[in-house]
């Protein structure tokens, strides 16, 4: 038995002249709320906490926020639990899970090896990654005007963050952190694949749970075998870390988790890719008012390019790959 719902409901195809609007904000909003993780990860480090055991305590509140709402929302009726999920779903959540955790660990390192710009230049190559991967696999078909988005989207996010590659500003050349970053998008790239609609029989929010579970206790197992169990005190013998980690476990993982997971059922890996293109806009905007980087006009122009990019991503029909039913994405909850 697969979600439970009131009544069947068969999937159908969505009108090819427009897409969700709800898609597009949800995947839109996740970024903006995943672009603050690069200076609060900054802002934790300097607290005394390690990359690792920061990724396990994010992903601990961002864990009991999802089980606080799933509890409220089946109190309500207003989903199901998944039960008896068909292996082939198993398969793909757990894959998406281990991708959730390597992607976390990979880019809260490289947060802490070289600068937050470059870490975004080189994690935003997972877009045409997951493009080439799903025309590869005949899911989405690739047509002028995706290709013009997508081109607009990767020129004005190089726009966006070549501006701060200055070796004057201090950037870091890092060989491993620059690899860690570029493993980050690859993990990303399975994760965004796997998650389109490998088990959608699982409502939103409980995968997502899932998911911050196994980033949880794998960072936590990271964390200690690299520095020892005093490697997750921070947290505990500094009150002035609390709002900072209730802050980026909320609004920086759980919501916006949510939001990209539903966005990615709702129009597709290829359109969710690109619009969250717009998370290293707002990751160096916040660079330059928080950490006193400025900001520069060519920055305002990429930014200008990947607006242009959504709107002609809205404008176009719905991908070729497989219908996704009400229940995938109605029934497991949204942003």
């Amino acid at each position: 038995m697969a979600t439970v719902s009131a009544q069947p409901v068969t999937p159908h195809r969505h009108r090819t002249t427009s897409l969700p609007l709800v898609g597009f904000a949800a995947v839109l909003g996740s970024a903006a709320l995943f672009g603050t993780l690069g200076p609060l990860s900054r802002f934790a480090y300097e607290a005394g906490a390690e990359p690792a055991a920061w990724v396990s305590w994010r992903g601990l509140t961002g864990l009991l926020t999802l089980l606080a709402l799933i509890a409220w929302r089946s109190r309500r009726r207003i989903s199901a639990v998944a039960r008896n999920i068909p292996g082939r779903a198993r398969a793909a959540l757990l894959t998406a899970a281990v991708m959730g955790l390597t992607l976390n660990l990979c880019m809260f390192f490289a947060f802490d090896r070289i600068t937050i710009a470059l870490a975004l230049l080189c994690f935003y190559t997972y877009p045409a990654m997951v493009a080439v991967v799903n025309v590869v696999l005949g899911r989405e078909r690739l047509d002028a005007a995706r290709a013009v988005a997508l081109g607009l989207a990767l020129i004005g996010m190089t726009m966006v963050v070549a501006s701060q590659l200055d070796p004057a500003a201090g950037i870091r050349l890092d060989a491993l952190g620059i690899a860690l970053a570029l493993g980050a998008a690859l993990s990303q790239t399975v994760y965004v694949v796997v998650s389109r609609d490998g088990y959608h029989e699982v409502p939103t929010e409980q995968a997502i749970a899932v998911v911050m579970i196994v980033t949880t206790f794998g960072a936590a197992t990271v964390a200690v075998i690299g520095a020892g169990p005093a490697a997750l005190v921070p947290p505990l013998d500094s009150p002035g870390f609390l709002p900072l980690l209730l802050f980026t476990g909320i609004f920086a993982a759980a919501i916006p988790s949510l939001g990209f997971l539903y966005g990615i059922r709702a129009i597709g890996g290829l359109r969710a890719g690109i619009l969250m293109l717009f998370e290293p806009v707002v990751g160096v905007a916040l660079a330059a008012w928080l950490l006193a980087e400025r900001l520069q006009p060519i920055q305002l122009a990429g930014a200008a390019a990947i607006l242009a990019a959504a709107i002609i991503l809205q404008r176009t029909g719905r991908p070729t790959d497989r219908p996704v039913s009400h229940a995938a994405v109605a029934v497991g909850g949204g942003p």
